[in-house]
């Protein structure tokens, strides 16, 4: 067995003193990012003209729901005929595959 080495890490630097940043910020461009605001989100002035009203925006997300949920309906119908059809076609091969042993039987 080989043993490692231990590797010796340098010590870590001093922190800048407070002179040290305060020169470091005053010095940076106006237009740095670090020190740009955020823009604010813009408030919501109320509905703008041609927007629908909260009824009809209630309306068009309940037929949304409904259309879902009768989508989710039609999807799990779907998935329990191919289950079906799939067991029927797994019953049909091994009665393939049982008739074609039984006629290799017959001819040797």
């Amino acid at each position: 067995m080989t043993s490692k080495a231990k590797r010796v890490l340098p010590s870590r630097p001093e922190p800048p003193s407070l002179e040290q940043v305060l020169a470091d910020v005053q010095g940076t461009h106006p237009a740095d990012p670090v020190f740009l605001l955020p823009a604010e989100p813009r408030q919501d002035p109320g509905p703008s003209p041609g927007s629908p009203s909260p009824a009809e925006e209630r309306e068009r997300l309940y037929r949304q729901s409904r259309s879902y949920v009768e989508m989710n309906q039609r999807l799990q119908e779907s998935r329990e005929r191919l289950r079906e059809r799939r067991e029927e076609l797994q019953r049909a091969g091994a009665a393939l595959e049982s008739g074609m042993a039984e006629m290799r039987q017959k001819a040797c």
